[in-house]
Order: structure tokens, then C-alpha cells, then sequence
């Protein structure tokens, strides 16, 4: 049941071991957009043994804490979806009062174009980011 994925999940990985992969999202908008991805293909949490599951939460964790400290957001979304692609995947996305989208969620009506400004501010912080999540994930 468990093979492992066929390609690397999409975007860049900021960190990787046998089990799991954290992933930066190249979503418009949305810098520090990150995926906590199960290599191996699993469709669903529940089919993880508890501890597998509690691995990929606390990297979970290790994401949402780390933009917390690095991008100060208004709020973090959390979600697993996979309905297009059924795989153990979690969604961390740090989320802004002025983002195209708040307080909608990022696939709902769009609010307002977001200032580039603000978003050029959280884009440089990519790579303290990156780095946090690395170090975070040493411990997760």
C-alpha cells in the first residue's frame, strides 16, 4: 500500500528525511505558503500508525511555530485537503489581515489586491524563515 511518491512534491524543499518532506509553495500572494508532505504514499491520516501520525503533526507544529516567530502573521491556516491528490499532505499558511483573501480562505472571493509592499516585506524574510523551519525540524 505504501510506495513511495512517484516526484518530489511541488516546490521547493526546504527540508527532507525518509518519512517526511516540508515543502515552500510558490503561491502568489502567500510567501511562507508551506507543505508538510508523508513520502510515502498514504491516503489518509488514520492510515498512518499513531506514532507516524504524531511525527507529521509535530513537523506540523514545527512549521506553524516557526512562521509565527519569523513572519509574525495575524493568523496561520492549517489544513489537510487532498481531494485532488489523496496523499498525507498538510497546508501551513500564514495568513494577513491585508492578504487577497482574508478572512476568506485562500481559495474563496478574493477581498482586495494585496500591497506589494507587504508582500516584498514577507518574501525577504524567506530565508530566516527556511532556516528556522530547518532548525525547528531538528527537533520535531
Amino acid at each position: 500500500m505504501c510506495t513511495l511518491l512517484a516526484a518530489p512534491p511541488a516546490g521547493v524543499v526546504i527540508w527532507s528525511d525518509d518519512a517526511l518532506s516540508v515543502v515552500a509553495v510558490d503561491e502568489p500572494g502567500y510567501p511562507g505558503f508551506t507543505r508538510v508532505v508523508w513520502n510515502a504514499h498514504v491516503k489518509e491520516m488514520t492510515d498512518l500508525s499513531p506514532a507516524d501520525r504524531d511525527r507529521v503533526m509535530r513537523a506540523v507544529w514545527a512549521v506553524e511555530a516557526a512562521q509565527r516567530d519569523v513572519l509574525a502573521p495575524h493568523k496561520v491556516n492549517v489544513a489537510s485537503f487532498g481531494n485532488m491528490t489523496p496523499h498525507v499532505h498538510w497546508h501551513v499558511i500564514p495568513r494577513y489581515a491585508d492578504d487577497a483573501h482574508f478572512p476568506n480562505p485562500t481559495w474563496g472571493a478574493r477581498q482586495r489586491d494585496p500591497s506589494a509592499a507587504a508582500v516584498a516585506v514577507r518574501t525577504a524574510l524567506l530565508a530566516e524563515l527556511h532556516a528556522t523551519i530547518r532548525e525547528r525540524m531538528a527537533d520535531a
